[in-house]
């Protein structure tokens, strides 16, 4: 088997042609965005070619081969971008090694061409680091400073995860995944942070970490990333963050509800769709806010970001302009739309902290109407018995509930396996009224006859889930 050149893990002087290999994930297909913006030739390959990357790459005139084969690699790029998505033995990558390729892997090529003579602003955490850093994006861009930014998931307001501004800000969100087949560190370690913000610490990706210890650790190394002169924002009301935290070379201003925070959130008030809340420094008002999002876990991130920027020497008045204009990420309590009086929201919550924090948001913003919960285990981690225990209080706010069973990890026994059936059994012992079913065509068949109107189903996922947001809407559509 051939293998790469680690001398040839870099940028080569001259640059044309940049293929990326497994163009159609979400951060590759933005970055073959940026590139292309910059003026590069760019072209891509991969196995899985299908909506909504490959047809952002299409309206960008980005050819696209699949399946991958040795002969995409010809006519020959001047440098290869390599997906995480991409192993050691696939056809490109060996066909790299063999024809000895300038190559890079994505957080690389991210940090080379996009960070460089940047102010670098990164969010990481296990959870809410796509609104978070969506939050930081707009505030900047409503304040006039034009930043650039990637984020893992569509910003409304600008129609993409990715922007090309003309600042001195970069807004990164920070991954805590693998890098590639030849660089298993996370993502965001190659990011520069001059000033990070830290959500939250919690076990997942059971794929890529053995424990809660080795999560911690990855987070060790990106808090000591920040230079001296930097600042890391950090959710202190979790001791694990605190513990992390304090690996920190850097100044550290925590934010959360404790009233022992530089930061504190205070006066938290829910109307519909809209959260009003103040943010106090040392104990004293900074500034009264609104923001267009329901829940508490929504205020703490825009709260991050408010102490983040409140360095950077924004005032509360820009900022809150910034916040109370923001438009959402897509699959972050987006409503799909209204039929028959019902409303269907889709989200990306899978971790049993995410689902938890969600549900309670939206029992919040339609306050007197039904919930219902749709939850698809999809991940890795969710697949797997890890958390079948914390799911049991995370839908305590559900009304009705839907359990799709996951479908089977490979290599992994039946007995470490998640069980829809069994949370459904522990939730019935809490007089929950729940269901499991083996497909998204169950689930709507038992469910739409169920629903009536001023009904909310909050479908949780961090898929497809087989195209159920839109026939859920289609069903609803045709009834009587």
């Amino acid at each position: 088997m051939n293998e790469l050149d680690p001398q040839l893990n870099r940028r080569p002087g001259r640059i044309r042609h940049i293929h990326l290999l497994g163009i159609c994930g979400t951060g590759m297909a933005a970055l073959a965005g940026m590139l292309q913006k910059s003026g590069y030739l760019v072209t891509g390959s991969d196995n899985q070619v299908y909506p909504p990357m490959s047809d952002f790459l299409a309206q960008a005139g980005i050819a696209i081969k699949s399946p991958y084969a040795p002969e995409n690699l010809h006519p020959q790029p001047d440098l290869a971008i390599v997906g995480n998505v991409i192993r050691k033995g696939n056809p490109e990558a060996q066909e790299l090694a063999r024809l000895g390729i300038a190559y890079l892997s994505f957080p690389q090529a991210l940090a080379q061409f996009f960070i460089d003579g940047r102010i670098s602003l990164v969010v990481a955490g296990t959870h809410g680091k796509t609104t978070t850093s969506a939050l930081l994006a707009s505030a900047l861009f409503h304040a006039g400073l034009d930043p650039s930014f990637m984020i893992g998931g569509i910003v409304r307001q600008f129609g993409g995860n990715f922007r090309l501004g003309a600042g001195k800000y970069v807004v990164l969100e920070g991954d805590e995944y693998d890098t590639a087949f030849f660089d298993k560190g996370s993502k965001f370690l190659h990011y520069q942070p001059q000033a990070a913000i830290l959500t939250s610490v919690e076990f997942d990706h059971a794929d890529i970490f053995v424990d809660l210890a080795a999560v911690e650790a990855a987070f060790a190394r990106f808090v000591a990333l920040p230079p001296a002169d930097g600042l890391l924002v950090a959710f202190l009301d979790d001791p694990k963050v605190v513990a992390v935290a304090a690996k920190a070379r850097c100044r550290v201003e925590g934010y959360g509800l404790a009233p022992e925070r530089q930061w504190q959130l205070a006066d938290l008030r829910q109307e519909g769709g809209l959260t009003h809340f103040t943010a106090l420094r040392h104990g004293k008002v900074f500034g009264a806010f609104t923001l267009p999002l329901p829940g508490r876990h929504n205020c703490l991130n825009a709260l991050a970001v408010i102490a983040l920027l409140a360095n950077f020497g924004l005032d509360a008045p820009t900022m809150a302009e910034g916040l109370a204009a923001f438009a959402g990420v897509k699959r972050r309590q987006e409503v799909r739309g209204v039929e028959k009086g019902v409303t269907v929201i889709d989200d990306f919550a899978h971790h049993p902290t995410a689902v938890k924090e969600t549900l309670a948001a939206l029992k919040a913003a339609y306050a007197g109407k039904r919930l219902i919960a749709v939850f698809e285990p999809r991940t890795n981690s969710s697949r797997r018995a890890i958390f079948q225990t914390d799911y049991v209080l995370a839908f305590d706010d559900a009304d009705m509930i839907a359990l799709r069973e996951p479908l089977p990890l490979p290599d992994v026994a039946p007995s470490l396996m998640f069980s829809s059936q069994q949370l459904a059994d522990d939730l019935h012992r809490r007089g929950k009224n729940v269901r499991v079913f083996p497909d998204a065509a169950a689930i709507l068949a038992a469910l739409v006859p169920e629903l009536r109107e001023n009904d909310v189903v909050a479908i949780l996922s961090n898929g497809g889930f087989d195209g159920i947001h839109e026939r859920l809407l289609a069903t609803l559509r045709e009834r009587p």
